[in-house]
């Protein structure tokens, strides 16, 4: 069932035209990929150093730095020792791992990359952003910059983890409510507590602490607090046009979202969903006095959107500041058409030839890539099947000659 309360009449809005687009879209451009990088495990996210140099961070506990040109990769040590890197030993479809990357906007001069993962202690789990200093192939003077506690015991799923630099210097950080089923939550749910720091958007200087001017959330809300109402977002870009940040949000079942990031905001959940809930006996509370903010997107089928970038390159200026997002689920690639900051259309590629995918990005060239992840894979009853095989790749997507 929909629950969007007082934001229905809008979502309704959405929705037919959502369905619209989505019945009539298209490929519009005949494309190519080209392997660039092979036998990555569980590629999740890629910074570039240069046009023809990336770290690339592996779900499975890696960082490498990847040569574009040769394929070549080496690994980089100094990785924290409390990162999850055996992701698989008690749930076969742990969420856990090593998950985004970001450099320092002026890494030339200060080579500091910046690193969200999966951290273990004696109580559990929970997602933790780092920074160090990049030296050759080596982390270095590792500072810990946020810690989503508390570490929680039997959660698996939903950290988060998507690192983004805004056009303000500023770090922006998504975190997850860590939870599987709804019904877990407290009586004020995990995402809607501002003193919870899970189920959040963070806003951070780049040594971690608090800008003075984030929105205020009350006493004893989360420092660095940006906004709230979060289930499982994990993609965030930066719009160039504009500078607006927007993000990619997992619902529970369908609601999968894209979202525009807003200082305050409220994003709903699990109050409000464009979905349902894992949970069919599940109903959430009702909280006066709280204004929600809908989504600019929702798919009425599951796409499990992750990455997402906007394209700034030359290959195709047809779709220049256009908003590319990956989505595991059935392993779709998305394109919103962009014009002046407001999305007019949207079609799915590859239709023909669908390849999970985790991560897009834009290489300081204008090249347009995809990172993939073949360690689960669909299986005859519908549901995903571990592997067991490295398969992951970085895809250069390139215009197709005739």
């Amino acid at each position: 069932m929909l629950r969007m309360l007082a934001l229905f009449p809008f979502i309704a809005a959405i929705s037919a035209c959502s369905a619209s687009l989505l019945s009539s879209s298209q490929q519009s451009t005949a494309l190519t990929r080209t392997v660039v990088v092979d036998n990555l495990r569980s590629p999740w996210g890629i910074a570039f150093i240069d046009a023809n140099t990336a770290l690339i961070t592996e779900k499975e506990g890696g960082l490498v730095i990847a040569d574009l040109g040769s394929g070549e990769t080496r690994s980089i040590s100094g990785l924290p020792a409390d990162l999850i890197d055996d992701i698989r030993s008690e749930v076969r479809f742990d969420n856990g791992g090593l998950f985004d990357i970001a450099l320092d906007p002026n890494f030339a001069a200060e080579p500091f990359v910046y690193l969200s993962y999966a951290a273990k202690s004696d109580q559990g789990r929970t997602t933790k952003i780092i920074r160090a200093r990049l030296e050759e192939t080596s982390l270095e003077e590792a500072q810990t910059l946020l810690v989503a506690d508390p570490f929680t015991e039997g959660e698996f799923f939903h950290y988060g983890g998507g690192l983004a630099f805004g056009d303000d210097g500023k770090l922006y950080v998504t975190i997850g409510e860590r939870i599987y089923n709804e019904r877990d939550n407290p009586a004020l749910p995990i995402a809607q507590d501002p003193k919870d720091k899970r189920g959040k958007i963070y806003r951070l200087n780049k040594d971690g602490s608090a800008p003075e001017d984030n929105p205020d959330f009350g006493p004893n809300a989360a420092p660095g607090l940006f906004a709230m109402g979060i289930r499982a977002a994990q993609g965030i870009a930066v719009q160039p046009e504009t500078g607006d940040i927007w993000f990619s949000e997992h619902g529970s079942r369908q609601g999968d979202e894209i979202n525009r990031l807003a200082a305050g905001a409220n994003y709903g959940w699990p109050i409000v969903t464009t979905g349902g809930y894992r949970n069919d006996d599940y109903t959430p509370p009702t909280l006066e006095g709280r204004d929600f903010t809908a989504p600019v997107w929702f798919w009425r089928q599951t796409v499990a959107p992750t990455g997402l970038a906007f394209y700034t390159g030359d290959a195709f200026p047809q779709w220049r500041n256009d908003l590319f997002v990956s989505g595991l689920s059935r392993g779709s690639f998305w394109r919103f058409n962009f014009e002046n900051g407001v999305i007019v259309s949207v079609e799915e590629l590859f239709v023909d030839d669908r390849i999970r995918s985790r991560d897009v990005a834009v290489a300081p060239d204008g090249a347009l890539y995809m990172l993939t992840d073949t360690l689960l894979a669909p299986s005859p009853e519908g549901g995903l099947d571990y592997t067991g095989e490295a398969g992951g790749q970085l895809l250069r997507i390139s215009p197709r000659k005739r």
